[in-house]
């Protein structure tokens, strides 16, 4: 076998170049690619393999040379630097091959064979293949070359970025890592000369190639400049890992001049494109500029670039170093002491972000110890903390984010041991939180306090900001942070953090912090700011202090600070300051300083004093170009140290004379120079007087606003001096950091405490010197104008802000009618008074009138929430076994649909659509948000959103609009009857009149009912809104939902849909309140109740259809009837009995055929009466449910006390009575039924209460919308007796402990003959249909509430089952499944197999079980969409990892676990029909789904 496979691997490899020839020229790459890479991973992952075909078959020369070729066919010259002469060729990122990624493969194989230790230390010791390969590596150097556009915006953006960053990384920066892995140990020394050796010979080839000499292109950067980076890694490893001496492997310092050159461009560059001085070259400069330092990236770009850059700082001339940087950022001239200048380089509007650019890149590169020192697990902390520091973040994101050391065997892998450790140590864990409504939340990990207080560092979150705004971001909560914890309570500034101790190799980095030039630098800027020159902000004041503290935190070596000699002073007369050192250079007095200047500036002086320095900037530290401008403009060149030691430099590089004299170089002069003549400059004479040490605190003075505020702390406090590192300096603003720095150099030095003491005696002058008298006042009187202007604003603002909130009190308070009568009642003396209603699109108020009717805005939609209630208190659980499967039988709306069929069965259809309700499945459910609108505002409303063509996902067509005030959803207006339509008396429970009376009452007006009010016959606006309404809620529902008669389009039909609307309604706000109401209260929504005019709007058109007054049930519930034999001759179906009714839909007949407002009295007669019909079916049905024997003793027991006075009112009589009624019939007959367990009299007592309480409770709802007037609330135990004393129906209340539900009856005619009448229907029923008598007879129902159906505790178990169950149509695997979470239902989403007449299965499952709400589970994205109507949206997942995230598209492929939380809350939008308000994203699914 192990033969077989080497020779196999041999034959691969031999035929390794013409398969990657294949791979260049074939149109698939893609799969192609994927396919050699399955053979080519499993043979060259096996280490003795791959160093035996190594060893034999030169497969490193093979890869080497096939890649070299590769890349060869897509070269084109380069245009960095010298375009005309340049011998430089690199890769085109346009071409397919990069763009495609079509040398992966290639890439890929060779990164995996270099992971063997063998296979690369042969690479490593081959001189040969370095060579090519550094070859290989030269053609990235340079690629994708930017030019900066000056005049107008590039025509075409092009794209080739994203090849070039993908080519560099994977061709250039992961092999290097391979390669890197290897070099760890001293033995490896030998590898890391090698490679560095190679490395530059290609860099000194590919200086010779563009022509470099020492001055840039200007205009031009390339971000790709892998060799230098590869000089740079395998630097860093030989001193951390190998223990060598750098020094022997640096070269020398011409070479590292060139080398510092471009990675410094590219810094410079990056402040230029966030100055928007690159805007002309489009958006795609910014995503390079962003790529170059993002967490993918950063390791392998920008952070060897500025290691390379400390490296050059280490060992160049600080001086010449300083000065390159500002030279290359483009503010040598801004430098100056003067008030004004010119730049002849940079146009002054970027000016000031390009030297905040130039500060900060100093304090990065002085700051950052990533390869100076810092172990992995430091830098790992540092990452963790600056990418926290910006944003909590999610663990996903973390690991995403945090630069992972591409070597995979450093140990620091993402997700490894130290990984969490870290994250622990630095981090809280928040969980999600959910509130209904709220987003959907993932688990956050947000910084601990202590890291805040210690480790909050605003250098490192400055390097890895892609986004600007982060660095804000991090300095928002920072100072959140600080306020919160009470250290500190105005603006901070950012945190000066101690850093780790340098590596000894590159203690030269501390030379820049102690040279003149920084110095000077830093001296001309305090003063600038100090005297308010323009162009300055705090964050170049923030940078410079930052400066300053480095330099006195790390001292240099030698420490020759006390015993300066004096004549040092007098060697270097005219350079600023004595020596190098900051610590000493801080308390030296400059007094004159000779500046250049335009001719119009202020400062023009005439002669110089004695000890004159020359402006370092303007002219010293200025290069070449500007001495050759000044001898053009014929002024005596002034002596410059810089430009002296730039002559050095040149000289070491230009070893030939004739370019000796470089310092006037015409040709890059007249490259720079601006068009048009150079500026006539001047000398003049500054007078300053000045040292850094009386700058800094002046600028405290000047920051405070306070004459002397600065007042050493030693002179209180010795043990300042002794103990430096006090908290309270530790967080603050500029004023703390100066106090800070005065602090740190009076410890380091006695000299400098003495001059601090010895400056804040003398009193200071005012601040700015008047020397500049009329434009300073100028600046001040802006001040003060803008402070007015500001006080003004903020007047203005909070006076906006008072009328704002009341706006919006009222407009939150548009109440609906019934809260606004009631206050309007407790205020007014008559009973009735109008309702005024506010419409929210005009805003006028006043009363809804049948001319101009108001509406409320009312979002209609179809439900079956009702019909999933199951009458078993444990919820369903969602199948993930073949076993557990899910049958609809024992729901809702299964039983209500059986029998309903079984009545039709045997009874006449008219009246069967009388005893039952309908809308379990496919009701109509009304919601509003409470606000109103006249009805024709909201026409013309509906037109302008018609006309509008930005519509946001919903359709107008269909009638759907947002609210014009609250924005929540809704699709029609429901009319609000004129007048006050509620009669509001107070609660009477009893009338004066007899309830003989009052029955009569009751039929009377049932009789008018064709009679109507005049205004309803004839056609007013209001009317005939009423019936647009009535169309709308009829058209919500689908016609299987609204049709049950064998006649179709019965008038019985409409009549049964519109009370049942009434119904859905109630029974839907007794689930939202938890099925009972022991709550109390008013409406759970209070305002948003439109109970009422939904009331309205159906009572008018169930008036429509008058009821033959023999078939009046009501006629049937108060008189005994005297002809007992005419039903049985006739040959038609008979009615229903009155014992098979469904007393609450009796209820709603009742009420809504009455005409309308109904008074208080007739409603509590019509519960009287309708209380004694279902008190009698709990009877009959508590008869059936007991034995034989049983039976028996209570027709005993009962009929003993028959004759007693409260016979009417025991339920032992009744029932005794009941049972011998029904005896006469064949209703006992049948086989026994389930009993109940114990039949004692207190059980018999409960089974009542209970059957009884559903009526009661949708009676009391009823009532509370009729009539207004809050639910009482009450324990559970005792909801029957409240409620029916609520109710009217118990005449006194009594105690407890003797209550009996009989005692609520009210019989408006004598008991025994009413419940001998009803139970002589069934008796009739039953000689014919003996085996129905019993199903029909209403059982007690218990149904619990709707529950979606319980998920397992792991995604994983779903997962399983479902993603490889096939679909019942067409037998395969659906390519996306998909479960209903309300029935269990397995789906294809977007499956055609499964597509009928144009609707694909989950929309159509969503309307044939929710009646158009469907909720789905994606069984391969972990995430939930909604369905509703004709639009859909992505929910979310409800399950998260153990760090609370989801994971969409299972793409992490994390173990998910079920989060309650979150699965309750859909549970409640789905039970609260909220989707449309509380989701924001919804789109069309166009039935695709």
């Amino acid at each position: 076998m192990q033969k077989n496979l080497i020779a196999f691997t041999k034959t691969f490899v031999q035929h390794y170049a013409f398969i990657m020839k294949t791979l260049k020229k074939s149109h698939e790459s893609d799969t192609m690619s994927n396919r050699i890479v399955h053979i080519s991973v499993q043979l060259f992952s096996n280490e003795e393999l791959a160093r035996q075909v190594t060893e034999e078959c030169q497969l490193l020369d093979i890869m080497v040379t096939v890649l070299l070729y590769m890349m060869e066919s897509c070269l084109i010259k380069s245009e960095l630097q010298d375009e005309e002469n340049s011998l430089h060729v690199v890769v085109n990122c346009g071409e397919a091959l990069l763009k495609n990624n079509t040398y992966w493969p290639l890439v890929s194989d060779f990164i995996n064979i270099l992971s063997h230790q063998s296979v690369a230390k042969k690479f490593l010791e081959d001189h040969g293949l370095l060579v090519t390969w550094m070859n290989f590596v030269s053609f990235f150097q340079g690629m994708n070359l930017n030019k900066r556009e000056l005049n107008e915006h590039v025509e075409f953006e092009s794209q080739t970025y994203y090849a070039a960053f993908a080519a560099e990384l994977e061709a250039c920066a992961q092999p290097m890592w391979g390669l890197l892995s290897h070099c760890k140990v001293r033995e490896t020394q030998e590898y890391t000369r090698n490679v560095v050796r190679y490395c530059l010979e290609a860099l000194q080839d590919w200086f010779d190639a563009i022509n470099f000499v020492d001055e840039p292109a200007p205009n031009q950067v390339t971000f790709h400049l892998p060799l230098h980076r590869y000089f740079a890694m395998f630097l860093s490893k030989a001193v951390k890992c190998q223990e060598l001496d750098l020094d022997t492997i640096l070269p020398d310092q011409e070479m590292l001049m060139k080398l510092m050159i471009h990675p410094l461009q590219i810094q410079a560059s990056l402040s230029e494109i966030h100055s928007n001085m690159w805007v002309r070259n489009g958006l795609q400069i910014k995503g390079q500029a962003m790529t170059y330092v993002q967490s993918h990236f950063c390791n392998s770009m920008i952070d060897p670039d500025i290691y390379l850059l400390q490296v050059c700082a280490s060992r160049l001339d600080p001086d010449y170093f300083i000065s390159s940087v500002f030279e290359r950022f483009k503010v040598v001239d801004l430098l100056t002491m003067a008030s004004q200048h010119q730049n002849t380089v940079l146009d002054s509007e970027h000016e000031r972000s390009m030297l905040e650019g130039a500060l900060t890149f100093l304090v990065l590169l002085l700051s950052l110890r990533l390869h100076l020192g810092m172990t992995d697990d430091e830098i790992l902390r540092a990452e963790m903390v600056a990418q926290l520091c910006m944003n909590d973040r999610t663990h996903s994101s973390l690991l995403d984010l945090i630069p992972e050391n591409p070597n995979p065997k450093s140990g620091i892998i993402p997700g490894s041991l130290s990984f969490e450790s870290v994250l622990s140590a630095v981090a809280d864990f928040k969980a999600p939180v959910f509130e209904p409504g709220g987003s959907m939340q993932q688990g956050m990990y947000t910084p601990k306090a202590e890291v805040w207080d210690k480790e909050f560092d605003p250098v490192m979150v400055i390097l890895r900001t892609v986004y600007r705004r982060d660095v804000q971001s991090a300095m928002d909560r920072y100072t959140a942070f600080l306020k919160q914890s009470g250290k500190f309570p105005g603006n901070p500034w950012p945190p000066y953090k101690k850093r780790t101790p340098l590596h000894p190799s590159y203690r030269g980095l501390i030379k820049l912090l102690h040279c003149k030039t920084l110095h000077i630098v830093l001296f001309t800027l305090l003063y600038k700011i100090l005297m308010d020159h323009q162009n300055l902000s705090e964050h170049v004041l923030c940078m410079v202090l930052y400066l300053i503290e480095l330099g006195l935190e790390n001292s240099p070596e030698q420490e020759s600070d006390e015993e300066e000699s004096v004549g040092g002073q007098e060697r270097c007369h005219d350079s600023w300051f004595p020596g190098s050192n900051l610590i000493s250079n801080m308390r030296h007095f400059i007094n004159y300083v000779r500046v250049r200047v335009p001719e119009t500036a202020p400062e023009v002086k005439r002669e110089p004093p004695a000890s004159t320095s020359s402006d370092g900037l303007a002219s010293s530290q200025s290069s070449r170009r500007k001495s050759l401008q000044r001898e053009n403009s014929g002024t005596a060149q002034v002596f410059s140290l810089v430009a002296e030691r730039r002559k050095k430099f040149q000289e070491i590089i230009n070893r030939n004379t004739s370019e000796a004299n470089q310092v006037v170089r015409p040709k890059t002069s007249m490259k720079w120079s601006a068009p048009g003549a150079t500026p006539q400059l001047t000398t003049a004479i500054l007078e300053v007087k000045e040292s850094i040490l009386s700058l800094l605190i002046k600028l405290h003075h000047k920051l405070s606003g306070k004459q002397n505020s600065y007042y050493p702390p030693w002179l209180d406090d010795v043990d300042v001096l002794i103990h430096p590192e006090i908290p309270r300096y530790s967080h603050g603003d500029g004023m703390t950091a100066v106090e800070r720095i005065l602090l740190k150099a009076a410890v380091q030095s006695r000299l400098n405490k003495r001059i601090i003491e010895e400056i804040c005696r003398k009193v200071t002058p005012p601040v700015p010197p008047k020397k500049i008298s009329s434009a300073e006042k100028k600046t001040l009187d802006k001040e003060e104008r803008r402070q007015k202007a500001r006080e003004r604003q903020q007047k203005l603002l909070a006076e906006f802000a008072s009328r704002q909130k009341s706006f919006m009190e009222t407009a939150m308070d548009v109440e609906s009618p019934d809260a606004d009568v009631a206050m309007e009642v407790a205020t007014s003396e008559q009973h009735v008074s109008e309702a005024i209603y506010d419409c929210v699109i005009c805003g006028q108020s006043g009363p809804s009138t049948e001319d101009r009717p108001t509406g409320l805005v009312v979002l209609l939609q179809a439900s079956s929430v009702l019909g999933q209630c199951r009458n078993s208190t444990e919820p369903k659980r969602l199948p993930t076994t073949e076993e557990e499967q899910i049958y609809p039988w024992d729901t809702c709306a299964a039983l209500h649909d059986v029998r309903l069929t079984t009545l039709q069965r045997y009874f006449k259809d008219s009246s069967c659509l009388q005893a039952v309700s309908i809308g379990w499945e496919g009701g109509v459910y009304v919601q509003t948000c409470g606000h109103t609108l006249h009805i024709d505002c909201h026409k013309s409303y509906m037109e302008s959103l018609r006309n509008d063509q930005v519509l946001q996902g919903f359709s107008v067509d269909k009638g759907e609009f947002t609210c014009p005030l609250c924005r929540q959803f809704a699709n029609s207006v429901l009319p609000c009857y004129p007048g006050n339509n509620m009669e509001r008396s107070v609660w009477q429970s009893h009338s004066n009149k007899c309830m003989q009376d009052l029955v009569q009452e009751v039929e009377d007006l049932q009789e008018q009912l064709g009679t109507f009010p005049v205004s309803i016959s004839s056609e007013t606006n209001l009317s005939k809104e009423m019936e647009s309404v009535m169309k709308d809620i009829k058209s919500t529902t689908q016609k299987k939902y609204t049709d049950y008669s064998k006649t179709p389009g019965s008038p019985d039909n409409d009549f049964l849909f519109m009370y049942s609307v009434a119904r859905t309604n109630l029974e839907l706000e007794l689930v939202h309140r938890g099925g009972n109401l022991c709550s109390g209260g008013a409406s759970t929504a209070g305002k948003r109740s439109c109970l009422n005019q939904l009331f309205h709007v159906l009572a008018m058109h169930m008036r429509l259809y008058s009821i033959d007054s023999a078939y009046n049930p009501w006629r049937k519930l108060t008189q005994p009837l005297q002809d007992k034999n005419s039903e049985l001759v006739s040959e038609e179906l008979p009615e229903v009995p009155v014992l098979y009714r469904d007393v609450s839909s009796l209820l709603l007949i009742q009420i809504l055929t009455m005409p309308q407002p109904l008074h208080r009295e007739h409603f509590t007669c019509i519960i009287k009466v309708l209380f004694t019909l279902l008190y009698t079916q709990a009877l009959a049905a508590l008869s059936v449910k007991c034995s034989t024997e049983d039976r028996m003793a209570w027709k005993e027991s009962g009929s003993l006390k028959k004759n007693t006075s409260s016979g009417e009112k025991s339920w032992e009589v009744l029932l005794s009575h009941v049972i011998s009624e029904l005896s006469k019939g064949k209703i006992y007959d049948e086989g026994e039924t389930e009993e109940l367990a114990v039949v004692n009299v207190d059980s018999v007592e409960c089974y009542l209460q209970q059957f009884c309480l559903p009526f009661l409770r949708i009676t009391s709802l009823l009532q509370h919308h009729l009539f207004g007037g809050d639910l009482p609330s009450c324990q559970e135990d005792e909801e029957f007796t409240i409620l029916a004393s609520c109710l009217g129906l118990l005449p006194s209340f009594q105690s407890a402990h003797q209550f009996t539900s009989a005692s609520c009856l009210d019989w408006p005619v004598p008991a025994f003959d009413m419940i001998s009448q009803w139970c002589s229907e069934l008796a009739s029923f039953a000689d014919r249909h003996p085996d129905q008598v019993k199903a029909l007879l209403i059982q007690e129902p218990k149904w619990d509430l709707p529950r979606l159906l319980q998920l397992p505790e792991n995604y994983n178990t779903i997962f399983q089952y479902y993603h490889r169950k096939t679909c019942s149509v067409c037998t395969k695997v659906p390519k996306d499944p998909a479960v209903c979470l309300v029935c269990g239902t397995f789906v294809c989403l977007k499956g055609l197999c499964c597509k009928q007449q144009s609707y694909c299965e989950c929309v159509l499952h969503s309307q044939n079980c929710g009646a158009g709400t469907g909720i789905f589970l994606l069984i391969n994205a972990s995430v939930i969409i909604i369905i509703r109507g004709h639009r859909f949206c992505l929910w979310g997942s409800v399950y998260l990892d153990a760090h609370g995230e989801e994971d969409r598209d299972l793409r992490r492929g994390k173990p998910l676990y079920i989060c309650k939380e979150r699965y309750k809350v859909l549970e409640q939008q789905w039970v609260s029909h909220t989707f449309d308000h509380i989701n924001k994203r919804w789109g069309p699914h166009y039935n695709g789904l």
